[in-house]
């Protein structure tokens, strides 16, 4: 077990860079104090010693921090029994893209141009390109579908090619 002195003293170097980033992704101050916790175990797990706590990055801490916020929001999507068709046809972007600029006008129009954009793929390409944004990997994708991984796979992929296109050909009319 690492010395809870570095382990703390890590912690507290970047609990508001972990804060920071859990809210970006949405979370309220419950989930950011659970993910906060996650972060605190994985750590703990990662550096058993604690010899090398004293050196980790800022960037590796975000990674950690970043990795425990996607399992979060995959669990509380499992637990969540709203349809990503129906959260489309509302208009909702995935919250693993609610990391946008802070002007909510600049958002906005972010948000609407993805929406347009994934309102150009074909209906079974959208749906896994829904999943893929929520952080879903594509053996969940295919449990929930009921497609082969290789189905999966392969319109999973088309379907993020469509996307950058409609993307890129937005930016040329924009």
């Amino acid at each position: 077990m690492p010395p809870a002195s570095a382990l703390d003293q890590l912690l507290e170097k970047f609990d508001a860079l972990a804060r920071q980033v859990a809210r970006t992704r949405g979370l309220d101050a419950t989930e950011v104090d659970d993910v906060v916790q996650d972060v605190r175990i994985r750590l703990w797990k990662a550096h058993p010693t604690g010899e090398n706590l004293a050196t980790l990055t800022a960037s590796y801490f975000v990674r950690v921090v970043t990795s425990a916020v996607v399992d979060h929001l995959r669990r509380k999507r499992r637990h969540s029994h709203t349809s990503l068709d129906a959260e489309h046809a509302a208009g909702v972007v995935p919250s693993t893209l609610q990391v946008a600029p802070t002007d909510h006008s600049e958002r906005d129009a972010l948000a609407s141009k993805l929406r347009r954009a994934l309102d150009t793929l074909a209906p079974n390409r959208r749906v896994l390109v829904l999943l893929h944004l929520e952080g879903y990997t594509r053996e969940d994708m295919s449990s929930m579908t009921g497609w082969s991984e290789a189905k999966v796979r392969n319109l999973l992929y088309r379907g993020l090619d469509d996307l950058r296109e409609a993307l890129t050909a937005m930016e040329g009319t924009a």
